[in-house]
């Protein structure tokens, strides 16, 4: 068993996610997992279906247990199946039965969220609109408080971020 514990960086389109897992790895020293989406979105040239979706959690997660085997002491995972799961709601109305029981494998040490204090950017097919980003963000939320995970909502600056997870993950 491991003991590296891994840190769910969760948060709608545009909201820090990857920059965060970035400069976290590099704050402690471990590895982050990239989200898998995005190289999805490029190797495709087109932006999932409902019908993509267990399958990007999937790779998402074995990723995610393979940078494990590697990893000290943290692992900053850029989104997780829950994340997924909330994308398939907001575009599908639902979760298929395969995404579902992996996005309630939610096992994370620590939940981070982005929060939206930073503008919203396009990336090509990948980002919608500030309007889906915010609507995400509050089902993303709503999704953490039913089923009663706890996380900490960063905000604020890049170094602002890291000094907030630094605090919650690794307390002095």
């Amino acid at each position: 068993m491991s003991d590296v514990k891994r840190v769910a960086i969760l948060g709608a389109e545009s909201s820090g996610k990857s920059t965060l897992a970035h400069a976290l790895a590099f704050q402690y020293n471990t590895l982050w997992v990239p989200e898998y989406l995005r190289e999805f979105v490029d190797i495709h040239a087109r932006v999932p279906d409902e019908s993509d979706q267990y399958g990007i959690a999937r790779t998402q997660m074995e990723r995610e247990d393979a940078a494990c085997a590697k990893a000290s002491r943290f692992l900053f995972c850029d989104t997780t199946p829950l994340m997924t799961g909330v994308y398939s709601r907001w575009y599908w109305g639902r979760v298929d039965a395969q995404l579902a029981l992996l996005e309630r494998r939610h096992d994370y040490a620590f939940t981070l969220v982005t929060a939206l204090d930073s503008p919203w950017q396009a990336d090509g097919l990948q980002r919608e609109s500030e309007q889906v980003r915010q609507c995400v963000h509050a089902l993303l939320i709503e999704n953490l408080q039913q089923r009663a995970i706890p996380y900490l909502l960063v905000s604020g600056s890049l170094h602002q971020r890291v000094l907030q997870a630094g605090r919650l993950i690794n307390p002095a």
